[in-house]
């Protein structure tokens, strides 16, 4: 018996991972140092104050323009976008708008509130924190390890 492949099906997963991330993949990347990429939260000045991921650029998706983008990324740096969690397209505005301008982009898929749920690194102004994983979203001292 011979498989089938649906190409269909292959193309859509393989678009969807070409333009999208997630936390653990964002993380493993920071903790590596890797290099060549900006992390953008695209959310209000409000949530930004709560707690962001340390490191990241404050710009809200409507105050995307060509020049707040150039103030912002380097020269041939991808950019990866996120918003509070996977009911706000915030995220998805911002990398439309960076997508639009001509930059290579991707969406952090989950957001801040999956950021969080993992454990990563929150940043305030009164510094940085963790907290504890939810064990829902990524066990016990265990990474995702997809």
């Amino acid at each position: 018996m011979t498989k089938q492949i649906d190409e269909a099906a292959v193309a859509h997963f393989a678009g969807r991972l070409a333009y999208e991330t997630d936390p653990a993949d964002v993380a493993a990347d920071i903790g590596a140092g890797v290099t060549g990429w900006v992390l953008i939260d695209s959310r209000s000045r409000e949530s930004w104050d709560q707690g962001h991921v340390p490191g990241a650029v404050h710009l809200p998706h409507r105050e995307i323009t060509e020049r707040t983008a150039a103030d912002v990324v380097p020269a041939g740096a991808t950019v990866v976008t996120y918003c509070w969690g996977p009911g706000c397209n915030a995220a998805t505005q911002a990398a439309l708008a960076f997508a639009r301008l001509g930059y290579p982009v991707k969406e952090m898929i989950g957001g801040f509130e999956y950021w969080v749920r993992e454990g990563g690194p929150i940043e305030t102004a009164a510094g940085v924190e963790r907290r504890e994983s939810d064990p829902l979203t990524a066990p016990r001292g265990v990474a995702c390890a997809c």
